[in-house]
């Protein structure tokens, strides 16, 4: 099964290192780029080389907000899958989230497994939408 390429932006080098190791050694994510900021995540996103499948966001952030990513990610490019992960997961924050144009919204202390299916559940989808040559 080919590899999810993934975005995380993420401002706690710990939680980087730590999700990073779990998805790759548990679902078919292979993390090809990390921003501890806003504005870094954009200029990241912007790269025409830097195509990803997966952008992975936290809320708050060492400066600017998640919300800033998702708000301008979804307009700039639509095709990829968004999600947040944070510990701010309330009712509230995550109907925001899904206004901005995440797809789900996973609480980091309670909701691991879930992004771990989520990822897994994402990379069958596209090999089954996969075009047949």
């Amino acid at each position: 099964m080919p590899a999810l390429t993934t975005f995380l932006v993420e401002d706690s080098p710990v939680i980087q290192q730590s999700l990073i190791a779990t998805l790759q050694e548990l679902t078919p994510v292979t993390v090809v780029g990390v921003a501890e900021d806003e504005q870094a995540a954009l200029l990241w996103l912007s790269e025409p080389a830097h195509g990803v499948d997966l952008v992975i966001v936290d809320i708050f952030l060492r400066s600017g907000s998640g919300l800033g990513v998702l708000r301008a990610a979804r307009q700039r490019w639509p095709e990829r899958a968004l999600v947040v992960l944070s510990n701010y997961a309330t009712n509230d924050m995550r109907a925001v989230c899904l206004a901005l144009g995440a797809q789900r919204v996973f609480d980091k202390s309670t909701e691991i497994e879930a992004l771990i299916l989520y990822c897994q559940t994402l990379a069958n989808d596209s090999v089954a939408n996969a075009p047949t040559f």
